[in-house]
């Protein structure tokens, strides 16, 4: 038992001599010296500078004193390219330039000849740099080839401007109620995840804060304005706003957008207009020509169908009416239209019994065509009843609408037939001229109310079938553009003028 005790003592003491000599070995790090930094080269002046002994990248430049830490940005737009509006986004290439000072970094008094320390990627790995988001980022990454376009210059009083070539794709939620004639506003927003307002502060540069590149070109857009603005965020944790609670600071660059319309011109709104005007060419056509009425209609009718499915396909599906929506509503209502006329004039034509009318005009034509077969019945029965009515029958009662001489055609005889009282009961049957006709009917306002002569009858004028079809679609020519020149111009006026 004693010699067991004996040598776990010699063990001991023999393994504290050997940490006591490692010790002694390895002495405590000490803080390269900054004098004469300028036979220094620049990784080595900047690795004594940034030396862990002096130097903490994890804390604030301010820590010490407590002050906040203002960064100043600006950026360097090379290109703008909006999206389809169906993707509601839009991707951007920029330069983005972070200013702050650090005073930890300052190196005047120790290299007075140096001018500035440049680097790259291994001095952001050595110094404090702020930790900035895109709020409305989809994706983003750090532009370059072989390495990551970032550079990082030091200037003798510790001023750090940092730059980082970068390319993202930005959220834009559009308002596409006035498609194509629609302007967006797209930005992108900038803000602090680490520190709250009340340590550090975004601001943009106040000369040239964005600056846009001369050979920036859009295509389906023009740019019509920018701007910035600063901002204070409100960080909430339980939502996953910020990092934390508290107030942030913010950034944004907007920048307007106008849509060019001169695409959607010749390849949407023109074609639509002859489309219309395309299936007005069956009011020439004759009232029983079903099959090439019928081919026309339908065949306009889908090529607008395809025309406007075409452009759909690149808009998002919104629970609003869009611009183009009504205009596609509209061109519709005109070319349905037109097939429904064709199918009304199409019925009356087929008719066989003639129509008897007070005046060859609008109301009293429709309202003929439009009376219900069994009234119509009635009034011809009413007619054949009637003593005091009698029928005049022209020879056309289309052409006295386009004839206005009473001595020309048509005007020249009229066949009137009079009933008078007589011991046999006969009507007596007289042909008289216009002029004759004319001057009896004044002298009979002329005569006394005790005259014997019968009252005045009325005078009702026959038209068959075929020539109303015909006066309808007359009347179509004339009343479906006016209408369509009407719905543009109420069309354009909302989308210029509202």
């Amino acid at each position: 038992m004693n010699r067991t005790h004996y040598r776990l003592k010699i063990m001991r003491r023999s393994h504290v001599g050997i940490l006591s000599s490692t010790l002694k070995k390895e002495p405590l790090p000490e803080c390269p010296s900054l004098e004469k930094g300028d036979t220094y080269t620049q990784s080595e002046f900047l690795s004594r500078l940034a030396h862990e002994c002096r130097y903490d990248r994890l804390l604030l430049p301010t820590y010490q004193t407590g002050e906040v830490v203002f960064v100043h940005a600006s950026a360097y737009v090379y290109f703008i390219q909006p999206a389809e509006a169906h993707d509601l986004n839009f991707k951007l290439h920029f330069l983005l330039q972070l200013r702050w000072t650090d005073r930890r970094l300052a190196y005047s008094l120790y290299s007075p000849e140096r001018t500035k320390i440049i680097g790259e990627s291994d001095l952001r790995s050595r110094v404090w740099i702020p930790h900035l988001y895109m709020s409305n980022e989809q994706s983003s990454s750090l532009m370059g080839t072989d390495t990551k376009d970032v550079l990082i210059s030091i200037a003798p009083d510790g001023e750090v401007l940092f730059s980082r070539r970068m390319q993202a794709v930005l959220y834009c939620w559009m308002n596409l109620q006035k498609f194509p004639f629609d302007v967006q506003k797209c930005s992108m927003n900038l803000e602090s995840w680490k520190y709250n307002a009340s340590i550090l502060r975004l601001m943009w540069e106040k000369d040239n804060s964005v600056r846009l590149s001369s050979e920036l070109h859009l295509t389906e857009y023009s740019l019509l304005d920018y701007w910035t603005n600063e901002s204070v965020v409100r960080g909430d944790i339980v939502n996953m706003r910020l990092g934390g609670a508290g107030n942030y600071s913010a950034l944004k660059f907007t920048f307007k957008l106008g849509r060019e319309v001169g695409y959607y011109l010749m390849d949407y709104f023109i074609p639509s207009m002859m489309i219309v005007a395309m299936s007005w060419v069956t009011f020439w056509l004759q009232a029983d020509a079903s099959a090439p009425r019928i081919t026309l209609g339908t065949s306009t009718m889908l090529s607008f169908i395809t025309l406007a499915s075409s452009q759909a396909k690149t808009l998002p599906k919104v629970s609003y009416i869009k611009a183009s929506e009504i205009w596609f509503l509209g061109c519709i209502g005109f070319i349905f239209s037109a097939l429904v006329e064709f199918a009304f004039v199409n019925t009356i034509w087929r008719r066989k019994k003639v129509v008897n009318l007070k005046k060859v005009n609008s109301k009293y034509i429709l309202k003929s065509t439009l009376t219900p077969r069994l009234a119509r019945k009635e009034l011809q029965k009413e007619l054949q009843c009637s003593p005091q009515l009698s029928k005049s029958r022209s020879c056309s009662s289309l052409n006295q609408e386009t004839s206005s001489d009473p001595a020309g055609p048509g005007y020249n005889n009229y066949l009137t037939v009079h009933s008078f009282p007589s011991a046999l009961n006969l009507p007596t049957i007289t042909t008289q001229s216009y002029d004759e006709l004319v001057q009896r009917s004044g002298g009979r306002h002329n005569s006394s109310e005790g005259s014997d002569e019968p009252p005045k009858h009325h005078t009702w004028t026959q038209m068959t079938p075929q020539e109303i079809a015909t006066w309808i679609d007359k009347r179509s020519r004339v009343l479906f553009p006016l209408l369509f020149i009407f719905f543009n111009i109420i069309y354009w006026t909302f989308v210029y003028c509202l």
